[in-house]
Formats: C-alpha cells, sequence, structure tokens
C-alpha cells in the first residue's frame, strides 16, 4: 500500500508554492479552454436537457448549474457542468484519449461552492493535483483495449481535488482514491458509435469524484490496494505487465502536467494532425476542393478504430467529430474550421459529406507506427499532380503548442458561438481577464455570477 499512501499523501501535502511555474501556467489554460467550451456548449445536443434533469431532482442547494443557473447537490452541478465542458470536444486531453480538465474543473468548482467558497491558489493548487495524478496513472491505448480512459482515469483527479479542497486527511484522502477505483468505467464505443454518452461519461467522472470524498469524510473506506493488489488498477488495466513504481518516482517533485494537449480545432485529438496537415498542404500547393481527385488518409489501427470510418447517426455532431475523413473533408471545403461547422445541421447538408463519399478514403495501416497522433495523407488532383504528406505532433501538444492569440481567440469564438445576447463584450473581457489571473482571486467562486444571466 506504499504506492497508494504516496498519492495521498501528496495531495494533502502540496501547496500552491510548490507548484512549478510551467504547472501554473497549464492550469490557467486547462481553465481557459475548459470554462470558453462550457459557454459555447450552453446549448448543444443534451446539455440544457441534463440542468433541467439535475434540477428537477432537488435535494440541497449547494453548487451552480453554470449558464442554466439553479443550486443542486454539488456533485450534481459538477456532472451538468462537465457534460458541457465536454460537448464541443475542445477541452484539454493527452494521448489515449483522457480529457481531464472537463472533470476536474467542474468538480473543483462545485467543491469549493460546497465549502463556501476557496483562493485562486487553492483552487489551481486543487486542479494541478487531481491532473497530476491521473497522468501518472495514465497507460499505453494497448492497455486499455478499448476502454475510455477518461472514464477510467478522471475520477481519481476528480476525488483528489475534491478531498484538497474539503481539507480530507491523509487516510478519508486514500479512502475517496479508493472508491474512485470502483468507479472507473466507460468504453469507446461510446465514441465509435457517435453517441452523447461520450460526454455523460466525463460528468460521471467529475460527479463521482465528489462523491467519492464525501462519502470518505463520513467514514465509508475503499480498497486501500488498488494499486497494489491482486486485483488492482494495474492487473485489471495493464494485465501486470507494466512496472509500477513510476507512479509515485519524484511524486512531488517532477510534474507532468504541462504535458497536457489543446485542441486547435472542435474535433477528437486525434484528428487534429490530419486537419492541420491537409490545411498545410491546400496552403502548400494552393488547391482548392474542386481540383481533387482523390484524397488517401492513413492512419494507426489504434486511431482507424475510433475515428477512420464516417456515418451519419442520431447525433450528426459526434458523428462528425470522431471521423477523420469528414475533419479533412470539412477543411477542404470550407477551408477553415469553426465550431459552426460541426452543428447538427451543417453536417446534414450534403456538400462536405458527398465530397467525403466520392474524394476522401481512410485506410487502416498497421505499418504505420511513429507515434499515437501520426497521419499520412496523399492527394492526387485532377490534372494528375500528386504530393504526399506526414505528421506525427498535432497542434496543441507542447512540441506544437498554440500561442497565447490562439487560446485567446478560441476562448473568444466560444462565447461568440454561443449565441448569448446576456454574456456580452464586457463580460467575456472581465471573465478572460479573471482566468489569466485566477490565481490572485480572493474566492474563485465570485466568477460563477459570470456565467448566468
Amino acid at each position: 500500500m506504499k504506492m497508494e499512501r504516496a498519492l495521498a499523501k501528496f495531495i494533502c501535502e502540496t501547496k500552491f508554492e510548490d507548484l512549478p511555474k510551467e504547472t501554473i501556467s497549464t492550469v490557467r489554460l486547462q481553465c481557459v479552454a475548459l470554462f470558453g467550451a462550457t459557454i459555447a456548449a450552453t446549448n448543444a445536443a443534451g446539455c440544457a436537457e441534463v440542468a433541467g434533469y439535475v434540477r428537477s431532482l432537488g435535494g440541497n442547494e449547494e453548487a451552480t448549474v453554470l449558464m442554466h443557473g439553479g443550486k443542486v447537490p454539488a456533485q450534481m452541478a459538477a456532472f451538468a457542468n462537465a457534460v458541457m465542458g465536454r460537448a464541443h470536444d475542445i477541452d484539454d486531453h493527452i494521448s489515449p484519449g483522457i480529457h481531464i480538465g472537463a472533470a476536474v474543473i467542474p468538480a473543483a468548482l462545485a467543491t469549493a461552492e460546497l465549502i463556501g467558497g476557496c483562493t485562486g491558489k487553492e483552487f489551481i493548487t486543487a486542479i494541478a493535483i487531481g491532473t497530476e495524478i491521473a497522468l501518472r496513472l495514465n497507460l499505453k491505448d494497448t492497455d486499455f483495449d478499448g476502454f475510455d480512459p477518461t472514464g477510467i482515469l478522471a475520477v481519481y483527479s476528480s476525488a483528489a481535488a475534491a478531498s484538497k479542497l474539503m481539507k480530507l486527511d491523509e487516510e478519508q484522502t486514500l479512502n475517496a482514491l479508493a472508491l474512485a477505483y470502483n468507479r472507473s468505467g466507460g468504453s469507446y464505443q461510446s465514441n465509435a458509435d457517435g453517441s452523447l454518452a461520450v460526454r455523460i461519461i466525463e460528468g460521471w467522472v467529475s460527479q463521482m469524484g465528489i462523491e467519492c470524498a464525501r462519502l470518505a469524510k463520513i467514514g465509508i473506506n475503499g480498497p486501500h490496494n488498488f494499486l497494489e493488489g491482486v486485483y488492482s488498477y494495474f492487473h485489471l488495466y495493464a494485465k501486470e505487465k507494466l512496472d509500477r513504481s513510476y507512479v509515485a518516482h519524484d511524486l512531488g517533485k517532477k510534474w507532468h502536467v504541462s504535458n497536457l494537449n489543446f485542441k486547435k480545432y472542435p474535433c477528437c485529438g486525434l484528428n487534429q494532425g490530419s486537419t492541420q496537415l491537409i490545411m498545410d498542404m491546400m496552403a502548400q500547393h494552393a488547391f482548392a476542393a474542386e481540383d481533387v481527385e482523390k484524397i488517401e488518409i492513413r492512419l494507426p489501427p489504434f486511431s482507424y478504430k475510433l475515428v477512420g470510418k464516417f456515418e451519419l447517426g442520431n447525433n450528426p455532431k459526434v458523428n462528425a467529430q470522431f471521423s477523420v475523413g469528414y475533419c479533412v473533408a470539412n477543411a477542404v471545403v470550407k477551408r477553415e474550421i469553426t465550431l459552426v461547422q460541426f452543428e447538427a445541421g451543417e453536417i446534414e447538408k450534403p456538400e462536405v459529406r458527398d465530397f467525403l463519399a466520392k474524394h476522401v478514403e481512410v485506410i487502416d495501416d498497421p505499418g504505420l507506427v511513429r507515434g499515437h497522433y501520426s497521419s499520412d495523407i496523399a492527394v492526387k488532383l485532377k490534372n494528375g499532380t500528386e504530393f504526399k504528406g506526414g505528421i506525427d505532433i498535432p497542434p496543441g501538444t507542447p512540441a506544437y503548442p498554440m500561442t497565447e492569440e490562439e487560446h485567446r481567440k478560441r476562448f473568444y469564438d466560444c462565447v461568440a458561438f454561443s449565441g448569448l445576447k446576456w454574456f456580452g463584450d464586457e463580460k467575456r473581457d472581465l471573465l478572460f481577464a479573471a482566468l489569466q489571473k485566477i490565481e490572485e482571486l480572493e474566492n474563485v467562486t465570485k466568477i460563477i455570477p459570470m456565467f448566468l444571466p
């Protein structure tokens, strides 16, 4: 139980002053990305319905449902807010597909309300700790083998952040993590089928993190050997193949938070590279959709299984977000990528879908082993010209970072996309400025009224 205890100790003892500057900067960007995504998703498919659902359940008025208003039990506020945060798929992420910010930030904000408020420094510290733990427990896609990494890992982030803000002691914190182990779940079939369950899973892991902390606080314990036991995390998801000692190695000394990725485009992280590549190829070779005879996109097997196909199902937005072919076709036809283009009404129009069906082929290539986000694209024009390109590092990653201006623009675009008359330019500017210096807030809950009419 040494490893589990080390995590609990890390959560309890880490202070804002222990955070590297890079970690603090990354958490600020997490907040900018997540809150922008939340505003944009106010009326996204299922979001208003989820907000109405949690309000209809009643219960103690502990935390706020952002954008829609109303106070509900803290864990249910986190659920609704996390669903909105994930809806447009433009929150932070990391290979092989874990979305941490959309779970840990709503959990931290709801917990802050629950306890009567916290400082910006305490808020950032809780988010950083939760993010760090999920990153240390992260595995390869072959280890998860179809389990949704968000559903498996982000619950630990939420539980850690809630435990930190609730000031649980080491034993209680250990139990919160141990209970979180029993709440891990979710399958990539939700993504493959283009279902709204993708965003609901995000809501669940945010909700469950708070519930685990609250249960631990009243003395409910969990399996303390959830990392080192015979039926532990590494047994279930890594088949005992890994040396797990790395989880606690240099804990508190070496931080991984700055390894997070941010999305330049409103779609699955696996599509970011291909989208950027085709945009670069269009700029370099000056061709347009009407010039194209054929586009071949080659993906590694894991990526192909998740984003290699497109079918217009019950949730067109999710179908498009998780289709590399659609994303590339959209880029070629529209010559830019915006949030509006991934709305159901736009996807149901035939222009992009016809181009995809006639001119784009996505190929499962077992020989493409350069990296998780790798893709190769070959373009043949109607005049016989052919050219090829490849990408291994997508935009928004530490090796290919978005600029400060791109992060600001994405936030402003999210506000504009929401179409909310009550969320004007003044409120937008005030909120963005507050998020840029969130650690200076005396009480982070003071930003909540900005998310309400």
